[in-house]
């Protein structure tokens, strides 16, 4: 059984989740107009490992997809998952532009949402795994703290339904969000320290 909430002791006393501009459930949405059957959350950490990694990461960042199911949809499907790569790109260069991983707003459930932070981490591992001549041993310390954290983290969970969910489970998700928020902020920084940011990125609602 994934461990419960809190995994961790106080990690941060700056918390900050902000809301995405592209919307969890409309990505996830997207992505099975795409055939792809993957949770929202976990495509994006892919996509942010693979950014930390690769210059220009494939666009349907070599996952497996079925034949759309509705062809008419495909077009603005395509061009929301564009946008994520751009917005996710230019916040990841950009410590002070607010970059979050893409999860579920805090109006649903707190499983829910430990579960999609938990495939997100998933996803952002399997994303820097992507590059066969990574080599962590070559990282500097922090670097290798950040990875084996989100490791574990990646194993997240809450016992029971939630329904009973107290304050301190609630600070702990959002103590884990911001941890994650501010690793993967490090990890980009130290692969891809010298390159040019690009522009800033657009709103989408």
């Amino acid at each position: 059984m994934a461990p419960a909430l809190p995994l961790f002791g106080q990690l941060s006393d700056n918390l900050r989740v902000t809301a995405s501009a592209i919307d969890y459930f409309d990505l996830g949405r997207a992505l099975r107009q795409l055939g792809l059957h993957l949770d929202a959350a976990e495509y994006h950490g892919v996509l942010c490992g693979m950014l930390c990694v690769q210059d220009s990461p494939p666009e349907n960042l070599g996952l497996e997809a079925e034949p759309p199911p509705d062809a008419e949809g495909v077009p603005a499907a395509r061009e929301l998952l564009r946008a994520l790569r751009r917005d996710s790109l230019a916040h990841l260069h950009d410590p002070e532009s607010g970059f979050m991983p893409l999860l579920p707003e805090d109006d649903q459930s707190l499983p829910l949402r430990v579960d999609a932070l938990a495939q997100w981490c998933q996803g952002f591992l399997y994303g820097l795994a992507t590059r066969p001549a990574l080599d962590l041993n070559q990282a500097s310390p922090e670097l290798r703290e950040v990875v084996s954290d989100l490791i574990q983290i990646s194993h997240a969970g809450v016992e029971g339904d939630g329904a009973q969910d107290t304050e301190a489970d609630e600070n702990a998700y959002l103590e884990l969000v911001e941890y994650v928020r501010a690793g993967v902020q490090l990890v980009f920084l130290e692969l891809r320290p010298a390159e040019q940011a690009p522009e800033a990125p657009g709103t989408l609602h």
